[in-house]
C-alpha cells in the first residue's frame, strides 16, 4: 500500500473540548489532525474499591476513528499542549511518537513508513517565552526527512505579517530552528490574521505558521479558513501533502557480470589504487588527505 499525499486539519482549539468533539465526529475526510490547546477534562466515572460512586476518568476526548498521539501529562492539571489525531485508516503506515527524541509538552514529533521511507511531522505549541522552540533549538539530533512543522508560535513579524512593522528576535530562534530541519515557511493562500482578538482595541494577529520541506509541491499553497474565527479565536488551517518521491529522479548503475563494462571498471579501479602515493603518511591528517583524493578519483570511474 502507498500513500500519495496526506491531509492535515490544523486547529488550537483555545481550551474548548466540544469543538475538538465536533472536529473528530465530522472531519473524516483528512487523515491527521493537529491540536494546540487541549483541555484535559472528566471522561467517565471507572470502578472504585474506595468510593461507591467510582474515580474520576480525566482525559482527553477520543473517537473511535482517530489514534490519539500525545505525552502523557504529569497529573490532572498539566495542560496538553499540543495533540495529534490520526485517521485509523492509516494505521498501515505505523505512524509512531518519538518522545525519546523530543520530549517536551509543547513538541508532538511523529513519523510514519511510505514507499520504504520514513517521514516525520511536527506539531508544536511554542509559548510567549518560546519554550518549545529554545528546546527545540538546544536538543542536538540528526533529523532529517522532515514534512512538515506548523502551528502556534506565538511569534509576531513584519516578514510574515504585513500589519506589524517590526521584527521579532524570537523569529531569528526559529530561523535557526527551521534552517536545520531543511524546512522553508510556506505563505499562505488567502493573506488573513490566524488569531482574532476579542477587544476591538487590539490587533488580529499572524501567530499560527506553517513550514515545509524546501523541495515541497505544496509552498504557498495551503489554506486559512477565518469563517471559523466566529467559534474560536483561532482560524483553522489545512494542507495536503505530496509523501511519495515521483518527483526525484535517480539513477540506478547496474555492472553485468563477465561484462566489457566489468573489465573497465576494474582497471580504473585498479589504476586508481596504484595512484596512490603511500611513501610517506606523518599524521592522521595526511592519511585523510590521501584517502579523500582516492575517493574523488574513483568518483569519476
Amino acid at each position: 500500500m502507498i500513500m500519495k499525499e496526506i491531509k492535515i486539519f490544523c486547529q488550537n482549539i483555545w481550551k474548548n473540548n466540544f469543538v475538538i468533539n465536533t472536529i473528530l465526529e465530522v472531519q473524516g475526510s483528512f487523515n491527521i489532525i493537529f491540536v494546540q490547546e487541549l483541555l484535559q477534562s472528566f471522561i467517565c466515572s471507572i470502578p472504585s474499591s474506595k468510593s461507591k460512586e467510582g474515580d474520576k476518568l480525566i482525559g482527553v476526548p477520543n473517537h473511535p476513528n482517530w489514534t490519539i498521539f500525545s505525552k502523557s501529562p504529569l497529573n490532572a492539571n498539566d495542560s496538553l499542549r499540543v495533540i495529534t489525531y490520526i485517521n485509523i485508516r492509516l494505521s498501515y503506515f505505523q505512524f509512531s511518537l518519538w518522545r525519546d527524541i523530543f520530549n517536551h509538552k509543547g513538541v508532538s514529533y511523529i513519523s510514519f513508513f511510505n514507499c520504504k521511507s520514513v517521514y516525520f511531522l511536527i506539531n508544536i505549541y511554542s509559548d510567549l517565552s518560546q519554550t518549545a522552540l529554545k528546546y527545540l533549538k538546544n536538543t542536538e539530533v540528526n533529523i532529517s526527512n522532515i514534512l512538515i512543522m506548523t502551528e502556534n508560535f506565538n511569534i509576531r513579524d513584519s516578514f510574515w505579517d504585513s500589519n506589524f512593522p517590526y521584527h521579532s528576535i524570537h523569529s531569528d530562534l526559529l530561523t535557526d530552528v527551521v534552517d536545520a530541519m531543511n524546512l522553508g515557511l510556506s505563505k499562505y493562500i488567502n493573506q488573513v490574521p490566524t488569531r482574532y482578538s476579542n477587544n476591538q482595541q487590539d490587533s488580529n494577529l499572524v501567530i499560527n505558521l506553517m513550514f515545509l520541506r524546501l523541495d515541497s509541491l505544496e509552498y504557498d499553497n495551503h489554506c486559512i479558513h477565518p469563517d471559523w474565527w466566529l467559534t474560536l479565536n483561532y482560524v483553522l488551517l489545512t494542507v495536503s501533502i505530496a509523501v511519495t518521491k515521483e518527483h526525484i529522479q535517480t539513477r540506478k548503475c547496474i555492472i553485468v557480470k563477465n561484462s566489457k563494462e566489468k573489465d573497465k571498471f576494474i582497471a580504473e579501479l585498479i589504476g586508481a589504487i596504484k595512484r596512490l602515493n603511500t611513501e610517506n603518511i606523518p599524521s592522521k591528517e595526511v592519511l585523510e588527505k590521501i584517502v579523500q583524493t582516492f575517493a574523488n578519483d574513483t568518483d569519476r570511474i
